[in-house]
């Protein structure tokens, strides 16, 4: 079922989303999640564009407001002593895999191009070539209302940004204060820049995740 008028989403907000999209794909196993998983997994150091400093009122703040939107909430039908918190875009949405994954890189790191993208959603999809990506971007563009759009390119940067639209407009102006400048080398050296920081990543995820599982079996 579609949230009830239009997403306008706070940054705790996007965040809480973003962070369930990802940890049910990459962390299968122990989601849903706590409501301390889940803010270790908002505050993670890595993989987070700007990193956060939420505590557990304003997670649950951030849960209450996706539920009125039927975003996310309590896990239904979940048996634990703990609570569990889940998302529901799939019923709001039905997305591909691959717009899934690019959604949540995208409320998670905020705007990026093609190339950042393609590296930064390995470990939730994998895209093939970076037309995979555009047209999972595309298809994005395409909803109604629009999940995503295309920045105004910079001056002097060969690719262009993405956004998600979940939280309103984004302005050039607003999206390049939090974006790390991009080199005139182009395409080709964002994407062997984004694969490497996916890689350098990989072991701060790995101790993310292992914390994740002893919050989850000790609530």
């Amino acid at each position: 079922m579609l949230p009830p008028g239009p997403i306008l989403l706070t940054a705790p907000q996007a965040r809480v989303l973003g962070a369930l999209i990802e940890k049910e794909i990459t962390t299968p196993d122990y989601y849903p999640l706590s409501l301390n998983a889940l803010m270790n997994a908002c505050n993670q150091r890595s993989n987070r564009e700007p990193v956060m400093d939420l505590d557990e009122e304003e997670v649950r703040q951030a849960l209450h407001g996706l539920q009125d939107q039927r975003l996310a909430g309590p896990a239904r039908g979940a048996d634990s002593r703990v609570a569990k918190y889940e998302h529901w875009l799939g019923e709001a949405f039905n997305f591909s895999r691959a717009e899934t994954a690019l959604l949540s890189v995208l409320l998670l790191r905020g705007p990026q191009t093609p190339g950042e993208l393609r590296g930064r959603t390995e470990r939730m999809h994998r895209f093939e070539e970076i037309g995979d990506v555009l047209a999972g971007l595309q298809k994005l563009m395409e909803r109604e209302p629009a999940l995503v759009s295309v920045l105004p390119r910079q001056p002097g940067t060969k690719e262009s940004r993405y956004a998600h639209l979940l939280s309103g407009e984004v302005t050039a102006a607003t999206s390049s204060s939090s974006a790390a400048p991009e080199r005139e080398a182009g395409g080709a050296q964002d994407e062997r820049v984004a694969r490497l920081e996916t890689e350098v990543a990989e072991l701060r995820q790995q101790v993310s995740e292992l914390q994740l599982k002893i919050d989850n079996l000790f609530g």
